[in-house]
């Protein structure tokens, strides 16, 4: 138990390696679960048959680290074997070698394939799930579109001080009255637009099955605080004020958003988080978020 401890103290260094620990124990990702605490406050020290009841059912296991081959070992231990100042030797060594046998070769630069690729790799760096700006949101009034049967306008608060107007196609997939002071995951930094004749200031985001026949909202946790980012453990930065619909950042990034076998809303296999714990869906597995 005191390694599982260290693996989830290791969090913010190990995110998606804490996730892993946390689903493999089917514990919710915010469980305090050490088991002494660092500044001496008992209180929030647990002890292990306390973070583990007896009878608690675990997920499935599985190893989180692959176990090092025989050749790797070697390989590492030539690599750091010796003082700095050995390793340093042999690295200036190698190169000199590397420079000796690229002088022997005819190369062409391609300069401008080169410039192409740096570009595009540093366009595809630039596009990262930090980039949008997702809000815990409460909706405070639902109604049906004055002039749209499977459209919702939507009443929201972001944490703004005034609400956002919100325009969703949910009126075949959600009952109204499911809509009515519901906390909801929302997009705030697309740009607006304006759906038969009312704009829209934000996307509210669900989750569907593969045939679209099934709708869901992706909820925050009830304890969620109204106007907190939504994040995703390991990719920092913060968001752009309002994403620009040339760059397509939203809809390179929504091809990996889904829902998991757990109900858990993720990007790739990190799941959305906020202070209280992970978003999730109702019953959608592996279902596409947008």
């Amino acid at each position: 138990s005191r390694d599982i401890t260290i693996i989830i103290h290791a969090e913010i260094i190990f995110p998606l390696t804490a996730f892993k620990v946390f689903k493999q124990l089917d514990l919710p990702p915010e469980t305090h679960i050490s088991l002494y605490d660092d500044k001496g406050d008992i209180a929030r020290a647990r002890r292990p048959w306390e973070i583990v009841p007896i009878g608690h059912k675990i997920g499935k296991p599985e190893p989180l680290f692959k176990e090092l081959k025989d050749e790797e070992v070697e390989s590492l231990r030539k690599k750091f074997a010796g003082s700095q100042a050995d390793r340093k030797e042999r690295e200036e060594a190698e190169a000199v070698k590397v420079a000796a046998q690229l002088k022997k070769m005819k190369v062409s630069d391609n300069s401008g394939k080169k410039k192409q690729q740096a570009a595009k790799s540093a366009a595809e760096a630039e596009i990262s799930i930090s980039r949008l700006d997702i809000c815990v949101g409460l909706i405070t009034k639902a109604q049906k579109h004055p002039d749209a049967d499977s459209l919702y306008v939507e009443e929201i608060d972001v944490g703004e001080g005034q609400t956002r107007t919100v325009v969703s196609g949910l009126v075949k997939y959600i009952p109204i009255e499911e809509m009515q002071n519901r906390k909801v995951c929302v997009l705030c930094n697309l740009k607006p637009a304006t759906m038969r004749g009312i704009k829209s200031q934000a996307m509210v985001l669900a989750a569907s099955n593969n045939d679209h026949t099934t709708v869901e909202l992706v909820d925050p946790p009830k304890a969620a605080q109204v106007g907190e980012r939504v994040t995703f453990p390991g990719f920092v930065g913060e968001p752009d004020e309002l994403l620009n619909p040339k760059k397509k950042v939203w809809e390179t990034l929504q091809v990996d958003l889904h829902t998991n076998t757990d109900l858990v809303a993720c990007y790739r296999d990190i799941p959305l988080t906020t202070s209280a714990g992970v978003c999730t869906v109702s019953s959608i597995r592996g279902g596409s978020i947008r």
